[in-house]
């Protein structure tokens, strides 16, 4: 039973089967959403939090990922059809812009003087795409598969199988500037690059977040902490352990939010290292979430995330995207207390 935040608003139309991104286009209130159904869609969110289904393409497996080019005139995505997909907002048409050995599980616009589109893919690469070609600019072999990536100039940071992450500098982007183990014990499920370029959050299968600064000078302000955990309160009481699924930096205030499989949600400050707030937990997993352009809203994908496996892929998963109207208060950076 899915159970919504008191003023929360339910996206119309929603996908028909898991939902694996969601992503507000960086122009205007737009939300992108990539299913499990194959199937991309686009829908216009109002200021009144209603919302209207814009538009829809498809992939012939389903879609993975999708990320808004930084105009906001077109949305790549990414899917396990190997194929990486462009669909131009103005005229409707989507084409095809990516190709890969493996399902592409993350896709990035990088920055640049021509807009650059990075796809990573189960079979252990990334390949930066000149939309505009064919053919790859060029291909980066990854130490195993890509779970996780993103970027913020002149940053890029990818995540893979067996918690190898790989740092890149854009302004040499075949080569690794840094490559680590992550900090985190268990499997990689996400990463957030800092709005500043200059650090990334890592968060992991096991209910853990790792804050983590590209630099070795900035090593010092490196920390982790638990969260999306229940009970562990005692020696005897275990703790019940959930997937961290997602990270999202607040555009404004430059404070985050991480998302699990507990159906939780809650707002971070890195610097002053404090939770600011915890939400009610939703009922079901939360499987992406993202902030819109000026930080008002925060939308999440209420839907089974696959941390049970396929036994856990019933008939009777709800898919719901969900707009949480920000309260700034919540976001808002606080004193070290």
């Amino acid at each position: 039973m899915i159970k919504a935040q008191q003023q929360d608003i339910e996206v119309q139309h929603p996908p028909t089967d898991g939902i694996s991104e969601i992503q507000f286009s960086p122009q205007a209130d737009f939300l992108a959403a990539s299913s499990w159904d194959n199937n991309v869609r686009i829908y216009e969110i109002q200021a009144n939090g209603s919302s209207t289904a814009k538009a829809m393409y498809s992939h012939t497996a389903p879609a993975l990922c999708c990320a808004w080019s930084k105009d906001g005139t077109k949305l790549a995505s990414g899917g396990a059809d190997k194929i990486g997909k462009l669909f131009d907002v103005s005229t409707g048409q989507s084409t095809q812009v990516a190709q890969h050995e493996a399902p592409i599980r993350e896709v990035r616009w990088v920055d640049g003087p021509n807009p650059i589109l990075a796809t990573g893919s189960w079979d252990k690469t990334i390949k930066y795409w000149d939309t505009r070609q064919p053919t790859p600019i060029s291909t980066i072999a990854l130490p195993e598969r890509l779970y996780a990536m993103d970027s913020v100039f002149p940053l890029l940071v990818a995540g893979t199988a067996d918690r190898h992450v790989v740092i890149y500098n854009l302004n040499n982007p075949s080569t690794p500037f840094k490559q680590l183990t992550s900090p985190l014990k268990w499997q990689t499920r996400t990463i957030a690059c800092f709005p500043g370029g200059n650090g990334y959050g890592i968060g992991s299968i096991e209910g853990r977040v790792a804050i983590q600064y590209v630099e070795d000078k900035d090593a010092s302000m490196n920390f982790s902490f638990k969260c999306h955990r229940d009970g562990g309160q005692t020696l005897r009481d275990k703790a019940s352990v959930y997937a961290v699924n997602c990270i999202n930096w607040n555009p404004v205030h430059g404070t985050f939010s991480t998302a699990g499989a507990d159906g939780g949600f809650a707002f971070w400050d890195k610097d002053s290292r404090q939770k600011l707030k915890t939400f009610p937990k939703v009922g079901s997993p939360i499987s992406s979430t993202c902030f819109n352009r000026n930080g008002t809203i925060f939308a999440y994908a209420v839907s089974y995330d696959w941390n049970k496996g396929h036994t856990g892929a019933t008939g009777q998963n709800q898919n719901k995207i969900m707009l949480h109207p920000v309260n700034e208060v919540d976001v808002k950076p606080r004193k070290r207390t």
